[in-house]
């Protein structure tokens, strides 16, 4: 079966809880958002995160390389890597809000590419143009890079440089197989996908708990337009003209608030148990090695949020069964 991992935030004060939870329910993995100007820093909540845990992999998801140079970067996450003993993983992406809070632009595929290269051969040990890691235990395995990737460019530089490629790509299942085939044509041997998750009794709960964070998905979608059903290009070309920066991740931002009903229904997971349960089986069925949950926005009800959360654990211990 697919690995199972949870994604969320270096919140200060609930990194440790959150991976105990993540650990207790039964995640193969958690992974932690790298943004400077929206919460703690990743590296910080990383090594929180791996110390409160015995078994649970973690990670980044995602970093980028604008706002730390290739050999911070590897340093970062192999010393995670070193203290966890070799539980931890590397997430990379082009960048978002993290670059475009201090005014940069994300990176090329060409660029991401390259950078991924460098960080793997820093994280084998060897000597690089950005020099080299001469601490690593050689008895640890070197970290696993993993890339997010929306557009067939950044799909198939993810493929040929990273151990892994993530499609934020939403949950559509026909979008979803076509990229899952063309990583795999590229070379790709390990393919997983990020997915927004909301569960309640009340799907208007459902949709409520994952607007903001289905938006920015959204907004990835909307720079890799020729991927998209034509029943949904309206819908994210709409939110690429008008997304709010300044509102990332929030369900109340315009652009989020606007999502119609039935493309969240589809470019989401969300729904009662019993229609998460499905929509979750559906996508594993489509070969993906990795399913990383992407639950309720940042502004999300607390109380929903918890409650969604605990909903989501008994439909995940339904699936293994």
């Amino acid at each position: 079966m697919a690995e199972l991992w949870l994604h969320g935030f270096p919140v200060v004060g609930a990194s440790a809880e959150l991976a105990r939870r993540a650990e207790r329910e039964g995640y193969d993995g958690l992974l932690l958002a790298d943004s400077q100007a929206l919460q703690g820093d990743v590296y910080v909540g990383l090594t929180l995160a791996a110390a409160a845990t015995t078994r649970l992999r973690v990670g980044t998801g995602v970093t980028n390389l604008v706002t730390r140079h290739p050999s911070v970067t590897a340093s970062a996450i192999a010393t995670v890597h070193a203290e966890s003993g070799g539980r931890a993983v590397l997430g990379v992406g082009r960048g978002d809000s993290a670059v475009t809070r201090i005014g940069e632009t994300a990176s090329t595929p060409s660029e991401l590419e390259t950078g991924v290269r460098v960080m793997r051969a820093l994280l084998a040990g060897e000597s690089t143009e950005a020099g080299r890691l001469a601490w690593l235990d050689p008895a640890l395995a070197p970290v696993e890079v993993h890339v997010a990737a929306t557009g067939p460019r950044t799909i198939a530089a993810a493929a040929r440089s990273a151990d892994a490629v993530m499609l934020t790509v939403g949950a559509e299942p026909e979008r979803l197989r076509a990229t899952i085939a063309a990583a795999r044509a590229e070379g790709a041997g390990s393919v997983g996908a990020y997915v927004n998750v909301g569960c309640a009794e009340d799907p208007a709960a459902a949709r409520t708990l994952v607007r903001g964070s289905a938006a920015i998905f959204a907004h990835f979608s909307s720079q890799a337009i020729d991927g998209v059903a034509p029943e949904d290009r309206e819908v994210v070309e709409h939110v690429g003209r008008d997304y709010d920066e300044a509102r990332h991740g929030e369900s109340v931002a315009r652009h989020a608030a606007e999502l119609p009903d039935d493309f969240l229904d589809r470019f989401a997971v969300v729904g009662d148990p019993p229609t998460v349960r499905d929509r979750l089986r559906e996508l594993l069925a489509l070969g993906l090695d990795r399913l990383v949950l992407v639950p309720g926005s940042k502004d999300a009800d607390p109380a929903l949020a918890a409650h969604g959360d605990e909903l989501v654990a008994g439909v995940l211990a339904e699936i293994r069964r």
